[in-house]
């Protein structure tokens, strides 16, 4: 076996690349990191300004002490470069999850979600409070409007992250300790050769030990079967609307996750940014889906009015119809809305972090320890056995 150019080479450097190439080079290990773009960049899933983080994560208990630990990780990373950052990269205002709607929702699904946090915050000791509408509209004045059956889940150690500064914050580290990482370059294709993996891009081609693969939506085209059957991109708008002045905004507002009835009724979002004047809000959408390379990346004016009328009205009190900026990005989505993170079946020593599913940045600092402990030590502190490829092909869900 010839002698390889890296120890391991990561491909794609958002939330997951960038986290995998910071903690491969705080071992010690040659690591390249490669992609298409220049990160941070608002190309794929990891941009927006902010994204919500919480330790009792609805969708399952697996992800659990990925958010926990994720955590812990971006507070060490502030330490690290507290003279180098001008914002913190985690901000603790708490996070607001509730069931508000007026119509009654299917029973397997909104308020299965704030009851299941509920439950896991309960299992796993993570401090909360349970609130009513009453109780809700009391403390937050500016969810007024939601109705009088409302259910909260309240965990004050939540809060945000700054997803690009977290990018940008771990590549700098990373590159301090060694490694390499190359933007504007995309990778072709991946092949073994001499119980090595080979990587081509457009500009070079190397070999490595191992390869990561964190392509987000691009996955499908460089991985193949199965990732080409399992792996799907749905676009999703991000909305900024203009706060009324005097805003009802109490000082320290929640990041929040409302469920209505249905998908449409559904939304998340964040408390005003100092000095920005605006609210951002977001939908998740999974009916429609696109191809990476002619992704729609224009919010029209008919979707900011919908958005408005359908979720910011019926929800919130204080913010104008007026746009102050939107944004699009995309979620690379698997059936069941997990996480894949395992060996590629086909090329050795070919791991493979995709599809995230539109909840991946909360997780990504701790995946990326779990991904280069397991490089390194064989073995990770994180179990990440429920994210395998297995549970497709044995009808297992997570």
């Amino acid at each position: 076996m010839h002698t390889p150019d890296f120890d391991v080479v990561v491909v794609g450097l958002g939330a997951m690349g960038a986290a995998t190439l910071y903690q491969l080079a705080k071992r010690g290990v040659k690591v390249l990191g490669i992609d298409r773009f220049t990160p941070p960049h608002d190309l794929g899933s990891s941009h927006g300004d902010t994204r919500i983080t919480r330790q009792a994560v609805g969708e399952g208990a697996a992800y659990v002490p990925l958010a926990i630990r994720s955590q812990q990780i971006w507070r060490e990373l502030e330490s690290e470069l507290e003279s180098e950052l001008d914002v913190q990269l985690f901000e603790q205002c708490g996070v607001l999850v509730m069931t508000s709607s007026a119509t009654a929702p299917a029973a397997d699904s909104a308020a299965d979600f704030t009851k299941h946090s509920i439950e896991l915050a309960r299992r796993n000791g993570i401090e909360h409070e349970v609130l009513d509408a009453a109780q809700i509209r009391q403390r937050f004045p500016q969810f007024a409007p939601i109705h009088d059956s409302a259910l909260g889940y309240f965990e004050p150690g939540g809060g945000y992250v700054r997803p690009e500064r977290c990018i940008e914050a771990q590549l700098t580290r990373a590159q301090a300790l060694g490694a390499t990482w190359i933007g504007g370059e995309t990778v072709t294709a991946l092949a073994n050769e001499d119980g090595l993996v080979r990587i081509t891009s457009q500009g070079r081609s190397v070999t490595a030990g191992k390869a990561i693969v964190c392509a987000g939506m691009w996955s499908s085209e460089l991985l193949g079967a199965p990732f080409d059957q399992l792996l799907r991109v749905c676009r999703q708008t991000l909305y900024w609307f203009k706060l009324a002045q005097p805003t009802p905004f109490a000082p320290r507002s929640p990041s929040f996750i409302i469920h209505g009835a249905s998908e449409a009724e559904t939304c998340y979002g964040f408390p005003p940014v100092p000095g920005e004047g605006s609210m951002k809000i977001a939908t998740e959408q999974y009916s429609a889906t696109s191809l990476p390379d002619t992704l729609d990346r224009q919010v029209s004016s008919a979707e900011a009015e919908q958005m408005y009328r359908q979720l910011v009205a019926v929800n919130f009190t204080g913010v104008t119809p007026q746009l102050v900026k939107s944004a699009v990005c995309a979620y690379t989505v698997t059936p069941d809305s997990g996480f894949i993170i395992d060996q590629h079946p086909r090329l050795a020593n070919v791991t493979v972090v995709s599809a995230c599913s539109g909840h991946g940045f909360k997780h990504s600092a701790a995946i990326g320890e779990a991904l280069a402990q397991r490089c390194v030590d064989g073995r990770s502190d994180v179990d990440l056995s429920a994210f395998s490829l297995q549970r497709f092909s044995s009808g297992q869900a997570l």
